[in-house]
């Protein structure tokens, strides 16, 4: 799906414009003029259309005049974990935009896929985790118990419709 952002002026004489491509953006800014004729130097850039997981990245991408190319290039060419991988470690764990823009998958952010803690609780388990756990001992695991220790460095979190547990690294 494409991407449709908008470019506000900050001059309230002037008018703003629909672009979905960087070509698209420079022209039509080399058009803008306020009522007074002065050329606009300066847009807010906000994201009109696209998918829901490209409007989230926007948010954590925190888009402007000067990285909305990096941006457009990016929806194109990033997978969508790649995408939650950036929106969580910029939206959620504290590191800078431009920093995780270069190589998100750099980022010591652990992902799981799962609706709850408790779930992660017992995929820990299946995975052995907690060592080799006879079967007949299963029935007996505080999987609630686990999931409350495991909040002290996992969260959760929900972009786009995928409930994501994750930790900071």
């Amino acid at each position: 799906m494409e991407v449709t952002l908008y470019a506000q002026p900050y001059d309230i004489t002037a008018s703003g414009f629909y672009f979905e491509t960087p070509e698209q953006y420079e022209k039509r800014a080399a058009k803008a003029r306020s009522d007074f004729g002065q050329p606009v130097e300066e847009f807010e850039i906000q994201f009109i259309d696209g998918d829901q997981i490209d409007c989230a990245l926007a948010q954590a991408w925190r888009i402007n005049q000067v990285n909305f190319s990096a941006f457009l290039e990016a929806i194109e060419d990033w997978e969508d974990e790649t995408k939650r991988r950036f929106i969580i470690a910029v939206g959620e764990c504290g590191y800078d935009a431009a920093d995780v823009a270069d190589d998100p998958e750099s980022v010591e952010v652990d992902l799981y896929y799962v609706d709850n803690l408790k779930e992660l609780a017992e995929q820990f388990v299946d995975d052995g985790l907690f060592g080799d756990i006879p079967e007949q001992l299963r029935f007996y695991i505080d999987y609630e118990a686990i999931a409350r220790d495991l909040s002290v460095d996992y969260a959760m979190t929900e972009i786009a419709g995928s409930f994501i547990a994750y930790r900071c690294g």
